[in-house]
């Protein structure tokens, strides 16, 4: 596929290649924009995010399909898929059906993102307060 096509076409061409066949692929918050987690999607876990409507990964520790929150009952509801321009990256935006998304927890629970510290000057920061 030429670069006119994959950029500015309507046809899916996902780069898989580009990096031995996985996608980086952001999870967003749907209702507010909140980046919850990165993971990596190879072709086999986008045709099963498609199939089921959940957001579905390639676990690269585990080198295994997973559907996030598939045990632990944080499911993730795909409302839409992005790519960028190259198609070589995604975002997932969904709807979080759980009450976090992070493997860690803090005293509530899971975590709403997994994204919950900031770097603040040469030090990480808890963003949500929680440790």
């Amino acid at each position: 596929m030429n670069n006119k096509k994959l950029e500015e076409g309507s046809e899916l061409g996902i780069q898989y290649k580009k990096r031995g066949g996985l996608v980086p692929t952001i999870a967003q918050d749907y209702n507010n924009g909140e980046i919850l987690m990165l993971g990596y999607v190879n072709q086999q876990a986008l045709d099963e995010t498609i199939r089921t409507g959940y957001a579905t990964f390639w676990s690269t520790s585990r080198d295994k399909l997973w559907t996030k929150g598939k045990t632990s009952g944080d499911l993730l509801k795909i409302k839409e898929i992005l790519t960028d321009c190259d198609q070589d990256a995604l975002v997932y935006r969904v709807e979080r059906l759980g009450s976090g998304v992070c493997h860690t927890k803090n005293r509530d629970g899971a975590r709403r993102s997994c994204f919950y510290r900031r770097l603040r000057d040469d030090r990480l920061e808890f963003i949500d307060g929680m440790q």
